[in-house]
């Protein structure tokens, strides 16, 4: 079994072992799904305010639930529809303080207040989005943003094309 020890100080030192615990946790295996599943687990344990955390793959020009962690989800979204579809088409992270005045928004959850998606490239190309919902307005940051596409890039390298 996996132990961690993140740090309870600054977000910074947060995102810092949290990349320090998914390269260990993805460090000898490729499987995408497997991979997506622990940093899912990962990102849902450790950072508070969330009722969601998982990704949407690319799966045929559409994204297609992949692993997560939280309520049932959408299974299908279109790429350039609601926040991650907007993180697909554009390849760039998302920070939505207000998912509510987002055009286009999708609601799987009606509690999630906002959202944080991060793009997943290998190469260029897109694999799948980290998709990231909390309860709490503005509850994402620009330092939030900065460790989840550590953590995404980081991913991204262990997921076989």
């Amino acid at each position: 079994m996996y132990q961690f020890d993140i740090a309870a100080g600054t977000k910074a030192d947060l995102y810092r072992d949290l990349l320090a615990a998914l390269d260990a946790l993805t460090a000898d295996e490729t499987d995408p799904i497997a991979n997506m599943a622990n940093a899912a687990a990962l990102v849902w344990e450790y950072l508070p305010d969330l009722n969601w955390a998982g990704f949407y793959r690319l799966v045929e020009g559409e994204l297609v639930l992949g692993p997560f962690q939280g309520k049932v989800a959408c299974i299908r979204i279109p790429v350039g529809k609601g926040v991650c579809g907007a993180a697909a088409a554009t390849l760039t992270t998302q920070l939505v303080e207000d998912v509510h005045a987002f055009p286009g928004h999708i609601a799987c959850d009606a509690a999630s207040r906002s959202e944080l998606v991060v793009p997943v490239t290998k190469d260029g190309a897109l694999i799948a989005v980290l998709d990231l919902d909390s309860p709490e307005p503005a509850r994402f940051d620009a330092e939030d943003a900065a460790g989840c596409e550590a953590l995404a890039a980081l991913l991204a390298k262990r997921l076989r094309s």
